[in-house]
């Protein structure tokens, strides 16, 4: 059973810069997805960027050149979501997951978050203007 856990969220200023972790376990499989995804009040769960154990990733076109995912280098299982130049729009709780099954072979991850089947907790994002 894999387990994901989030950490680094907190509190910034607008055009501040966080650094998120996601510590996955349990993910005994050649391929995977890891994904990013945040939910803010009265709002619907985005995808906000992915990436493949093999490398690849995928972004929302509203981070895009602002987030960054990456995979430790040091511990393949260690992945990580830099945000700069926040916004106020990016204040959410944000979650890291994972789409892992053993029939599935992934060669890139998408977005959409029913195919990503475990969640972490989740870790609160917010910037003030």
């Amino acid at each position: 059973q894999a387990q994901l856990e989030e950490s680094g969220g907190g509190a910034v200023q607008a055009g501040g810069s966080l650094r998120l972790s996601c510590q996955a376990s349990g993910l005994s499989y050649s391929t995977y997805c890891i994904g990013w995804f945040r939910q803010g009040p009265g709002k619907k769960r985005e995808a906000v960027a992915a990436i493949l154990n093999l490398g690849g990733t995928t972004y929302a076109d509203s981070v895009k050149g602002r987030f960054t995912i990456s995979q430790d280098n040091a511990d393949a299982s260690l992945y990580y979501l830099q945000m700069n130049s926040l916004e106020p729009e990016d204040t959410s709780m944000y979650y890291c997951a994972a789409a892992a099954r053993p029939e599935v072979r992934y060669h890139q991850c998408g977005t959409s978050s029913e195919v990503y089947n475990y969640w972490g907790q989740g870790t609160q994002v917010t910037v003030s203007a």
